[in-house]
């Protein structure tokens, strides 16, 4: 029996696609992202393992608010790591009709064996909150640690696939800012056939204290969140 390994539960969430959803945070992932706000969701580390009848017999206590237009989506971490609980735990929704969705970067497509997998969960799942951390490949490396290569190619994937995407795109001052790098990232979008919202989220400090409990150095501890002028310019750029 496969169990996921679970971070966290959000039973009312409203921002992690659309309506009212059970948002799932599943542990593990490879990116080292200078801003996250979950870096304890990095390793595997969890004494909470749950099966996908656990889960599905709980999301069902909240069948009343998410199926009135929302759903369940599955955040991280990179929910892609436990690829094989994401299918049969979106196997078994899609028998109740359940909107799901999947917050990820795709920062392990085209890794041995990974693609197959992701072609059976895409049969399965009907909206993917795609996180673009950086366009440019170096500047994307020194904020996550990883090439943004793969990311770039899950989301052309995609666009063939027609999956429903939300594009997401932290706007971090000094960092994500620059007017070329977002107008080359709008220049990327615009040959994607299936992105039906760009959301624009300001970077902010309220995960900090998470590093200073794991003994993790906060790189961007001077960063101040982006200013009414920079969150409008990203917005004026890449909003649809």
């Amino acid at each position: 029996m496969i169990k996921a390994k679970v971070h966290s539960v959000e039973t009312f969430g409203t921002v992690d696609g659309p309506g009212i959803r059970y948002v799932l945070f599943l542990r593990g992932c490879p990116l080292r992202c200078k801003y996250c706000h979950n870096p304890d969701t990095w390793t595997f580390d969890s004494n909470d393992l749950r099966s996908v009848d656990e889960i599905v017999s709980d999301v069902k206590k909240y069948f009343l608010f998410i199926k009135k237009g929302g759903g369940v989506t599955v955040s991280g971490g990179e929910p892609l790591m436990q690829i094989d609980f994401l299918i049969e735990f979106f196997k078994e929704l899609k028998k109740y009709d359940i909107h799901t969705c999947i917050d990820t970067t795709g920062i392990i497509y085209n890794d041995e064996g990974i693609n197959d997998k992701i072609e059976e969960l895409m049969k399965y799942t009907d909206l993917v909150l795609l996180d673009i951390k950086h366009i440019d490949n170096e500047k994307h490396k020194r904020l996550t640690g990883l090439p943004n290569k793969s990311v770039l190619s899950f989301a052309k994937y995609l666009s063939d696939k027609q999956i429903p995407v939300w594009i997401r795109h932290v706007l971090v001052p000094g960092i994500t800012t620059d007017e070329y790098d977002l107008l080359k990232l709008k220049q990327f979008l615009n040959t994607l056939k299936n992105v039906e919202k760009v959301e624009v989220i300001p970077y902010h400090t309220m995960g900090t204290y998470k590093y200073d409990k794991l003994g993790i150095e906060y790189s961007l501890k001077d960063v101040k969140p982006p200013t009414k002028e920079q969150i409008q310019l990203a917005k004026n750029i890449l909003t649809i």
